[in-house]
Parts: structure tokens; C-alpha cells; sequence
């Protein structure tokens, strides 16, 4: 069974090889900017394989009660108030394959990153982890002053004895979305509009991915415009491929990483079909992620989907080619593993007749918070300040 074991763990880290090469490039490209304090860890060593691992039991988690922000998070990834029966998907942690993550420490956030603002740009993936960052170090300093204003498309929270700020702007596409006679125009080749917003901020983490897939109701635009020319719809990924790198150019032209840090978060996975872990065999609860209280194993997992893997591709290829890039937080393999992680009917967003209905309703999108994204802030403050 060991021997199987490491093989499955062998598997999962070649699954990964088409990020690798982009996340160690951009890791010794902000080799300059990392605190030598701390512990003894080697995430910042070519040894490490930070994104590859597996999720272990600690009943030292999670890091923060929803209780000790109930104001901070949102009705949809407040699980355990909206009446999620169980609680054992919040007693993992990521163990990288060979290095050891620090515990997230609220109160050294504070102290180093003293008088910034860290700010996540796109999806409401990035307000999933906004939120999480918010809790993590709220509930480690409870007694600090603080000041919060929720927005759209920008939302601030502010811890004022140290005068740090952590914002959210909401940019699912990062490109701008213009009105024109009463039709949403998502401009792939303008970020004019939201950028103004961003320059002012010493670290920004961008994602995006979602929502270039939507259809129907769904989908945030009526028109899409390239080059002057209106479109009802084009490829989607040629029109992704359009925006990152309008998103690329203003990175590379504006930001001044001697100054400012930029990250940019991988694919987010979705958990609507069974498929991607039970083997083929006929799912026992439904059609999605609602019953699943525990993470996949490692063996038998299929990459998410057939959408994201061509969506990372084309992100992998832009960000390559960036004269600055961002460092990858390259977390789609790690979340893919925690089906038990979503919102599911748990959700202050559904209604009780929706509830009675998971098939059709169950969210299994999102994360819960706690949850997996403070996993994502890990990675991230170890990556920042480590």
C-alpha cells in the first residue's frame, strides 16, 4: 500500500508539471523580496513542491471559528450557520511533498505588512479569499481597531492600529464591461476603467476564469468588442486569451515591482460531476458535491473538467511571456482534492425550496469559510513574507 501510495503522490505531481516551470520562474523572480525570519522551511527553494502534496488530518484546525467574523463573511460561504451537519472538512491541512508550510500567523501579517494595502482583483473566487485573509487575521487580533466598508465593486477592510487595508474589486473578466444603449460591451482590449483602482496598492492578486465560460443567464456581457468590432459571442478561449493579455500589458507597463508585488491565483475547480472521483462508479448521493464530507484520495483523480485545464493553458502561455510576471499561486490540483469543501445547500443565497433541492442547487462552486481558501492564504502569506 506504500508503495501504491507514493506512486499516486508521483501521479499528482506530474499532473502538475504544466504549471511547474512557470511557478519556479516566477518564484526565483521574487527570490529578492523574501524575509529571511521565520521558521526553517524551503518554500522558496527549487526543492520544494509547494502546489504538490497531500491533505492530512489536524484537529488543530481550522484556524478561526465563523463565529469570530460573522459580520466579514458572506451569507453564501457561511456553511456552518446555514446548518452544514458536519465539521470534519475543516480539520485538514495541506502538507506539501516535502517542505512544511508555517502556521498562518495573524499578528506577524500585521507587523509586516505595516501600513500596505494588499488588494484581490477579479471572481468572486478572489472575495472567497478576501474574506478568508479578513478572518484569519481578525480572529488572531480581535481587539485591534478596525473599520470595514462593503462595495461594488470595491470593498475595504481596514486594520487601523496597524494601517493595513485588504480590498476586494470585482473584475471577473479584469477588462472593463462598458453600457452602450442599454448593452453590456466587455472590452477585451481596454482595462482603463477598473486599473484606476489598482496602481495605488502594494500587493495585488488577480484571478479570473469562470465566468469566460458562462452561458445563458449566466453570462455577464451581451456583446463582446476586439478591435472596434462587436461580437454576440466568439471563441472563448480566444476572447480569454484576448483579455489576459490586455490584463499582461498593463502589468508589465504600469506596475513597478520593485515597489508593488503581484500574484495571480490559478483556476478555482468546481465539483458538479461525480465522475472526477468515484471511478465511473454510480454516485450514492446525488449528482454533485452535496454529501461529500471528506476529501478525494489521491489515487483516481481526474484533472478538473474539460474547460479549466484549456483555460490554465492559455493563462500559463500569456503569463509566460510577461516581461514582470506574477507568481503563480497554482492552487487548482490541491482544491480539486476537496470536494467536501463547497457551500453546497448550505448557503444563505438558497432558499428553503432550493435547499430541498441539491441536484439543481447545490453550490458547489464556492468554498466554505472557513474552508479552503485560508489553505490559499497560507500558501500565499508563506509566499509574501517568507
Amino acid at each position: 500500500m506504500a508503495l501504491l501510495r507514493c506512486l499516486a503522490i508521483f501521479c499528482l505531481a506530474l499532473l502538475q508539471s504544466s504549471h511547474s516551470a512557470v511557478i519556479m520562474s516566477m518564484r526565483n523572480h521574487h527570490n529578492t523580496h523574501h524575509h529571511s525570519s521565520g521558521p526553517m522551511i524551503h518554500t522558496n527553494q527549487t526543492t520544494c513542491a509547494m502546489f504538490a502534496g497531500t491533505w492530512v488530518q489536524d484537529d488543530s484546525y481550522p484556524m478561526y471559528q465563523s463565529s469570530e467574523c460573522p459580520l466579514i463573511i458572506d451569507p453564501e460561504f457561511n456553511c456552518q450557520m446555514y446548518g452544514r451537519p458536519d465539521s470534519e472538512y475543516l480539520k485538514y491541512r495541506w502538507r506539501p511533498l516535502n517542505c512544511e508550510l508555517p502556521r498562518f500567523n495573524g499578528v506577524e501579517f500585521l507587523l509586516k505588512m505595516k501600513g500596505k494595502t494588499v488588494m484581490f482583483v477579479g471572481d468572486s473566487l478572489g472575495r472567497n479569499q478576501w474574506e478568508s485573509l479578513v478572518c484569519l487575521i481578525y480572529s488572531a487580533a480581535p481587539q485591534t481597531q478596525t473599520q470595514m466598508v462593503k462595495g461594488d465593486p470595491l470593498s475595504t477592510f481596514s486594520f487601523l492600529d496597524y494601517g493595513v487595508t485588504l480590498q476586494y474589486y470585482r473584475a471577473p473578466y479584469l477588462v472593463d464591461i462598458d453600457m452602450m444603449e442599454g448593452k453590456r460591451v466587455l472590452r477585451l482590449e481596454d482595462i482603463s476603467e477598473n486599473s484606476q483602482a489598482w496602481r495605488s496598492a502594494d500587493v495585488l492578486s488577480f484571478n479570473t476564469g469562470h465566468w469566460w465560460s458562462h452561458t445563458g443567464g449566466l453570462q455577464g456581457w451581451d456583446y463582446m468588442e476586439s478591435g472596434g468590432k462587436y461580437y454576440k459571442d466568439m471563441d472563448r478561449l480566444a476572447a480569454l486569451e484576448k483579455g489576459m493579455r490586455t490584463w499582461a500589458n498593463w502589468v508589465d507597463k504600469y506596475i513597478d515591482t520593485t515597489r508593488t508585488r503581484v500574484f495571480f491565483l490559478s483556476i478555482s475547480p468546481t465539483h458538479y460531476d461525480p465522475n472526477e472521483w468515484n471511478g465511473g462508479a454510480t454516485p450514492t448521493t446525488t449528482k454533485n458535491c452535496y454529501g461529500e464530507t471528506s476529501p478525494m484520495t489521491v489515487s483516481g483523480v481526474v484533472y478538473p473538467g474539460t474547460t479549466y485545464p484549456d483555460q490554465m493553458r492559455v493563462m500559463d502561455s500569456v503569463i509566460r511571456e510577461m516581461r514582470n510576471p506574477p507568481f503563480l499561486l497554482d492552487i487548482t490540483m490541491l482544491s480539486e482534492l476537496r470536494k467536501d469543501g463547497h457551500p453546497s445547500i448550505y448557503s444563505g443565497d438558497l432558499s428553503p425550496g432550493q435547499r430541498a433541492n441539491p441536484a439543481r442547487s447545490a453550490d458547489c462552486s464556492h468554498w466554505c469559510l472557513p474552508g479552503l481558501p485560508d489553505t490559499w492564504n497560507q500558501l500565499f502569506y508563506t509566499t509574501l513574507l517568507f
